[in-house]
């Protein structure tokens, strides 16, 4: 019995994903996906209380996932003694961005739901946590950098705030379009490679 309430419950989340990704979660039918699924209302209504329980149901875990791995990355950072920072940089972030590279080709449709179809839901600003968390992570570093005596320009709060989110706009960019795996995984070292270059030409060390 179990085991069928488990094959329905996948069913159910299988259909919506494909209704999700095809018509964002605004305008998926929740009609649609329990005829697709070939279950009743009242079934349905077992297992989740909403579209939106369904919704989080899939993308869950895996927002889970992308940010605590963020936050461990940040805080690994954090942690060090400033002197040994600097050598750090990049370091512990692209650790993370080539680990949630791998982790979104696992799991691509359920993050691609996250990224580009939660609008309506309370994932919808799941990317701009990330990039305030950066942001502050940023300005930590560059007032930590002042301190040690580094001769850092001042940098506007809305300027490391655009800098993370273009950053992390260019890589959801790669989920959202379908980019092939090989491609992905060239794109994003360049990528990094680019934002590196350019906080070296903002800190006075290009």
């Amino acid at each position: 019995m179990e085991k069928q309430e488990s094959g329905t419950l996948e069913k159910i989340q299988q259909i919506a994903i494909a209704e999700f990704l095809d018509k964002g979660f605004r305008g998926a039918s929740l009609r649609q996906i329990v005829r697709n699924a070939g279950v009743t209302t009242g079934a349905f209504y077992g297992y989740f209380s909403c579209k939106e329980a369904l919704f989080a149901s899939i993308v869950e875990p895996h927002a889970k996932a992308l940010m605590n791995k963020f936050v461990d990355a940040q805080l690994s950072f954090s942690a060090l003694p400033s002197s040994e920072k600097p050598q750090h940089v990049g370091v512990e972030s692209g650790e993370y961005i080539d680990w949630m590279v791998e982790y979104v080709y696992e799991h691509k449709d359920p993050v691609k739901l996250l990224f580009s179809c939660a609008e309506g839901t309370s994932y919808d600003n799941f990317n701009h946590h990330m990039v305030e968390i950066e942001e502050e992570a940023t300005l930590n570093y560059l007032d930590e950098l002042r301190q040690m005596g580094k001769d850092i320009p001042a940098l506007d709060k809305s300027l490391c705030h655009i800098i993370a989110s273009t950053m992390f706009d260019s890589i959801f960019e790669i989920v959202i379009h379908d980019i092939p795996y090989d491609e992905a995984k060239r794109n994003i070292k360049l990528l990094r490679e680019f934002y590196s270059a350019g906080w070296q030409r903002l800190m006075g060390q290009l």
